[in-house]
C-alpha cells in the first residue's frame, strides 16, 4: 500500500483476506465459491471497519442465567443503513447485518456504468426522502457495500447520493478497489466518509476494469457473462 495514502483509505492487512483474495481472483472460481468468498471477505472487513465505527453505550440492565445482573451495552449510532450498489453489492449485505447488533434498513442504489464514458448512471433509487426540515428517515451512518471500486465514478456517485439525502457519516466497504479509484472517493467527501477495502491493486485497464482484479462481480455472481 502506498504510504501517502488519505488517513481516511483502509487496505486490510488480515491474512485470510489475502487468501481469500487469492481464490477470488481465479477465473476457475465458480458462481458458488464467488459468492461465498465475497460474503466471507465482506465479514472481516466489515469487522474492521464497525470497530473503528461504532461504539457502545449501556442500555439498561439484565440477569444472567445464573442471577447475576450485568450492564447491557448497545451499539451507537443505533440508526444505521446499508446501502448495497446493485447489482453486486446484494452479495455483501448479509456478511454486514450479521455483524449488525440491531437490525438495520437495507436501501438499494442501482448504478450501472456507460461503456463509452465510464460515467456512472443511477437507474434506482429508494431511499426515503424526507420533508423539508424533517430529518427523521436519515440515518446517523450509512454503510455503501459494493465489491469492486475501480475508476471510482460510481462509489463518489454514491456518496454524493447520500450526503446529499443527509447522511452525516459513512462507511464505505468493499472487496478490491484500484488505488486511484479509492483516492478519487476519499476525495469526494474526506470529513464524512470512511473506505475500507480487502486489496489494492495499482490501475485499470483501457475499460476501466482492475488490473488484475477480479473481472465482473456481477456476472460472476449472476452467470451473466457474455451477455
Amino acid at each position: 500500500m502506498a504510504t501517502d495514502m488519505p488517513s481516511s483509505i483502509h487496505v486490510s492487512s488480515h491474512p485470510c483476506v489475502r487468501a481469500k483474495l487469492s481464490q477470488l481472483r481465479s477465473s476457475s472460481t465458480g458462481a458458488a465459491d464467488t459468492k461465498r468468498l465475497i460474503h466471507e471477505i465482506a465479514t472481516i472487513v466489515g469487522c474492521e471497519a464497525l470497530a473503528h465505527g461504532l461504539s457502545t453505550q449501556a442500555v439498561g440492565t439484565d440477569v444472567s442465567p445464573l442471577d447475576y445482573e450485568y450492564t447491557v451495552e448497545g451499539t451507537t449510532p443505533s440508526h444505521v443503513s446499508i446501502v448495497p450498489i446493485l447489482r453486486s453489492g446484494l452479495s455483501m449485505v448479509e456478511a454486514v447485518q450479521s455483524l449488525l447488533a440491531m437490525p438495520a434498513v437495507v436501501h438499494h442504489l442501482g448504478m450501472y456504468r456507460e461503456k463509452s464514458t465510464l460515467q456512472p448512471v443511477e437507474y434506482y433509487n429508494n431511499l426515503p426522502y424526507h420533508k423539508p426540515n424533517d430529518a427523521s428517515q436519515v440515518s446517523e451512518l450509512a454503510i455503501i457495500v459494493d465489491p469492486i471500486i475501480a475508476t471510482g465514478s460510481t462509489m463518489c456517485a454514491a456518496i454524493e447520493t447520500l450526503r446529499d439525502w443527509g447522511v452525516p457519516r459513512i462507511i464505505a466497504i468493499g472487496v478490491l478497489a484500484c488505488e486511484g479509484g479509492l483516492r478519487k472517493a476519499a476525495e469526494v467527501w474526506p470529513e464524512g466518509v470512511e473506505l475500507w477495502v480487502g486489496g489494492m491493486d495499482a490501475e485499470t485497464d483501457a475499460r476501466g476494469m482492475i488490473k488484475p482484479g477480479l473481472g465482473d462481480i456481477g456476472d460472476r455472481l449472476y452467470l451473466t457473462v457474455g451477455k
